[in-house]
């Protein structure tokens, strides 16, 4: 009988529902096994508990996103430019003196601040979708219990209390208790990340509170698929109570921070800004006290020219190519990135959290090691691919031919199996069913056993399949008249009587309490305890490395059992065939990469759901962990607090048995000691710590949708070595921003002091105007800063340690190159200018010509210095001039536009430029020859002085 709660009674969801035994939590919710609820109690659950749905938090709607792009510092200042800039033309207007091309600068500086809020906009407008994506876990529909009823109902309408009934495909859609099952496995790899099967047991009691989510066997879990059995299950949890709810909430408990180059950037913002102000007030401070207030327009509009100088037009849109350039060589070598700023970002990782399955690991259950009590085996090969190699003690390859007892184990592999392995018209091999199962048929597949023929030849008659309680399987196979009963295959007692044959496989402890005797050669031999004792060795032994282990034996049978006595006295008096030990083997390029990644200063850390002992032989073969190394497990982790979880991660490698929460945790208590975080994963379990690191790495083959859509990029090879090629190209990255960010910021300070000075030295008009200063920013810096942005990487790029992601934008010795060549460009073109006004103001010339000069030797000086400014040490000379040719291509061009807007009539008028004599011409290109000189010169000095410091 159901009983009838009020809302007031209904009990909290948030319950340890895995320390209760079925009957008591029938009891806590008020249903019935049998008739489950009424259709009052489901409509008045719904109403307290709500439906059984994922829920989203409201995120910033497009239009918060785009106005957003305007907050940035550079783009108000253009804006007010912009504004001042249209009011100088409409006072000019007002006054009949318009000069040129009305609100053309207006337009101009508008139509860029548009262009980089629309990039910054297509940057961060990329919808969150990962809880979309776990939303499509659920079931739509789900067959329940009702008023003793059978029905299929949609998956939203569950409460606590339904009786839900399961079965092999099922796919869960709400948390529950089980209270009847039979052969019940699960496959919880999207919460959990291990591959195997589950086998659950409804009994189970004994359970604490601290118990890890993949040892709660009396429970299942939403997102969750039932792969063998059925069973029926009470729920307990819906929505966001549910652990794949709880998955739900902490990733929007995740804030996106900015990335190092973002900050950097706002960095760069403010500091060009706030300077930029100083140099303004100064300047007009100083024009006034030697002026006079009558030259104020004349003051503001060099402010303005000032202004648009001083802020880097093109550097958003170049930093955009540049990665999505970057972008384009990771897709190459396998790495597809979803977030833009994350291909700079990857350079300053420090700090690899790696899961183990599918990550470290191929996913794909692998036979190691197989014992007998005569000899031990080991077994080669990579994933479900049924070729490989047995090894004998001396790793010399061996037949299993030559070895009977071998052979024989190797045909209860085969026979006592339900899975199927079979080959796809890619040429991949996948198995359908028990990864375990799978794993068993591989390794005879490689002794040359097929499971098709030997079934057709020795057909399965009878069966006491597997349980969580019995932990072993059994099958009995016609044997009489087979092409394999052969006295030498297995020791027969009577070969010619043998119609029947019974094979076994599970726990080594339990089947190998029922033999009495073991195969040597076509022998069965009596089994001692001194033999006994050297099994449950050699299963210990191989349970300390890590691996999964099954026992084998066999029995002979004169007639086939009726099926009231197929129970456990069929499994006694059995013959000993041996031990298999498995194991989700490591994939084989992965210990190069960590050794990679352990010379360019990055630490690997494993954090996995499966067995500490698993965990640690993966990551002592990888060479992640030194033995000895503590591991961490997730029931120590729960009772460690955020603070002292901090001070331990320093210490920890491997983290084995840890939930979603920890995974978290773990991430955080990296990022507060300030380490900058890269987090792998593939199920819905990684997706909270994914979103939570500072890049967030997801598997592109094994993947959930759930961790593809919480990362920033994706391995399409589920490869780990692909991350370390992808750290470099990010380091590539990182260091050609800074090489174009030196090429553009130096000429830019040249701009503001040159335009600056005029007045101070007595010039009268301005040198630049400010649609000269944003050509000269968006397309005389811009192309080159491209060309630069594929330079080749640094040799010794990997070799060193990554660069902390909190350092300043100027950091390194950048700030002072600014400065000094700002200085140097400055004296360059304020010496033309000088020259050049004087020139101009003599009888017969153009008295407007020392604009136009002052203008093309700062845009042709940027040639030389980008050619340069390549290499911080290597001369010019002494590198390879094709080595970017896009740079070549780039200055050869860039100075023909610049040439074309002094001698193509309308591009001469719309850019207020003179055309210039050949002498003119040239005495241009002679002081913008300087600034590479110079650059070169300062390579050489710092050459000499490395040297005499050494002596």
């Amino acid at each position: 009988m159901t009983s009838s709660y009020s809302s007031h009674t209904l009990p909290d969801q948030h319950q340890a529902w895995h320390t209760y035994s079925g009957e008591d939590i029938l009891n806590i919710l008020g249903t019935d096994a049998s008739n489950g609820l009424t259709a009052s109690e489901v409509e008045q659950r719904l109403k307290h508990y709500g439906p059984n749905e994922i829920e989203e938090a409201a995120g910033r709607t497009a239009w918060e996103i785009l106005l957003d792009q305007f907050k940035n510092v550079m783009l108000i200042m253009l804006i007010v430019v912009a504004l001042v800039s249209g009011v100088l033309d409409l006072v000019q207007l007002y006054q009949k003196e318009p000069a040129g091309v009305p609100f053309k600068d207006t337009i101009a500086i508008l139509l860029i601040v548009i262009l980089n809020g629309i990039l910054g906009y297509l940057q961060e407008s990329r919808a969150e979708k990962a809880l979309a994506a776990l939303k499509r876990l659920s079931s739509p529909k789900i067959g329940v219990i009702r008023e003793g009823t059978r029905l299929e109902v949609d998956a939203s309408s569950l409460v606590p209390g339904d009786i839900i009934l399961l079965e092999a495909g099922s796919q869960l859609c709400a948390d529950g208790q089980i209270l009847e099952a039979a052969t019940f496995q699960v496959r919880e790899s999207a919460l959990t990340g291990e591959p195997h099967g589950v086998n659950k047991q409804p009994a189970l009691t004994g359970l604490t509170e601290d118990t890890p989510l993949g040892d709660r066997f009396n429970r299942v879990f939403t997102g969750t698929e039932v792969i063998q059995g059925r069973a029926k299950v009470v729920v307990t949890n819906t929505g966001m109570a549910t652990e794949l709810g709880k998955i739900a909430q902490m990733l929007q408990s995740v804030e996106n921070e900015p990335t190092p180059l973002q900050q950097r950037m706002n960095q760069l913002g403010n500091v060009l800004v706030s300077g930029s102000l100083i140099l303004v007030a100064l300047v007009v401070i100083g024009g006034v006290i030697k002026a006079g207030w009558g030259f104020l327009q004349d003051l503001i509009e060099i402010s303005l020219s000032m202004a648009v100088a001083v802020v880097p037009e093109g550097l958003p849109a170049v930093i955009t190519v540049t990665l999505a350039i970057g972008t384009q060589r990771m897709v190459r070598r396998n790495a597809l990135i979803r977030k833009l700023p994350a291909v700079e970002t990857l350079g300053s990782v420090n700090v690899i959290c790696s899961d183990k399955t599918g990550t470290l690991t191929q996913n794909k259950m692998v036979v190691q090691e197989v014992e007998t009590l005569e000899n031990n085996f080991l077994v080669t090969g990579v994933g479900y691919i049924p070729l490989g190699e047995f090894l004998n003690g001396d790793e010399q390859p061996i037949s299993t031919t030559n070895y009977l007892e071998l052979q024989a184990l190797l045909l209860g592999c085969v026979l006592c199996n339900d899975a199927t392995l079979s080959q796809q018209p890619a040429q991949e091999w996948i198995i359908l069913g028990d990864p375990t199962e799978g794993a068993l048929l591989t390794l005879a597949g490689k002794a040359g056993l097929e499971q098709q023929p030997l079934n057709q030849q020795l057909p399965r008659l009878a069966e006491i399949p597997f349980s969580s309680e019995r932990k072993r399987m059994s099958v009995i196979c016609e044997w009489s008249g087979s092409l394999i009963r052969t006295p030498e295959l297995l020791p027969l007692a009577d070969p010619e009587q043998t119609s029947y044959m019974l094979f076994i496989k599970g726990s080594p402890e339990l089947i190998l309490e029922r033999c009495q005797t073991y195969q040597v050669g076509s022998v069965a031999q009596p089994l001692d305890e001194q033999q006994r004792y050297q099994v449950l060795q050699g299963n210990n032994a191989m349970a300390q490395r890590g691996l999964r282990v099954l026992g084998f034996a066999c029995k002979p049978l004169y007639a086939l059992p009726p099926t009231e006595a197929l129970n456990e006295d069929v499994e006694q008096g059995l013959i000993w065939l041996g031990l298999v030990g498995m194991l989700d083997a490591p994939r084989p390029e992965v210990k190069a990469a960590v050794t990679k990644c352990r010379e360019a200063g990055i630490r690997v850390v494993m954090i996995t759901g499966d067995h500490p002992l698993t965990a640690t032989a993966i990551a002592h073969q990888l060479g992640i962990a030194q033995p000895g190394d503590h591991v961490l497990i997730g029931q120590e982790l729960q009772k460690l607090s955020q603070p002292e979880l901090e001070q331990e991660v320093d210490q920890v490698s491997i983290y084995a048995r840890v939930s979603p929460e920890h995974k978290l945790r773990i991430v955080q208590a990296l990022q507060k000691q300030g380490k900058f975080v890269a987090m792998t994963g593939d199920g819905v379990n990684d997706a909270p710590a994914l979103k939570q690191a500072d890049i967030g790495i997801a598997m592109g083959i094994t993947g959930t949708d759930v961790s593809k859509e919480a990362s920033d990029m994706v391995l399409l090879d589920d490869n780990f070595a692909t991350i370390v090629a992808a750290t470099e190209e990010g380091r590539v990255v990182y260091s050609n921003i800074r090489h174009f960010i030196k090429y553009i910021l130096g000429s830019n300070v040249g701009e503001v002091i040159t335009i600056g000075a005029a007045p101070l030295i007595g010039l009268s008009g301005v040198p630049l105007t400010p649609l000269q200063i944003l050509w000269m920013n968006l397309v005389t810096d811009g192309l080159p800063a491209l060309a630069l942005a594929v330079e080749p990487a640094d040799p010794n790029i990997m070799r060193r340690r990554p660069y902390s992601p909190s350092e300043s934008i100027f950091a390194r010795g950048l700030g002072s190159y600014i400065i000094r060549i700002g200085l140097i460009f400055s004296i360059i073109s304020i010496s033309l200018m000088v020259w050049a006004f004087n020139e101009a103001n003599q009888p017969g010339h153009n008295v407007e010509s020392w604009k136009t000069m002052v203008f093309t030797t700062l845009c042709i000086a940027q040639m030389g210095h980008a050619i340069a400014v390549r290499s911080n040490e290597r001369l010019t000379l002494e590198m390879n001039p094709l080595g970017n040719p896009y740079l070549l291509v780039a200055v050869v061009f860039t100075t023909i536009l610049q040439l074309m807007l002094i001698y193509v009539e309308p591009l001469r008028k719309f850019f207020d430029t003179e055309v210039l004599s050949v002498q003119q011409l040239v005495i241009c290109l002679l002081f913008s020859s300087l600034m590479f000189v110079w650059v070169e010169l300062e390579k050489v000095a710092v050459r000499v002085y490395r040297k005499l410091k050494r002596h």
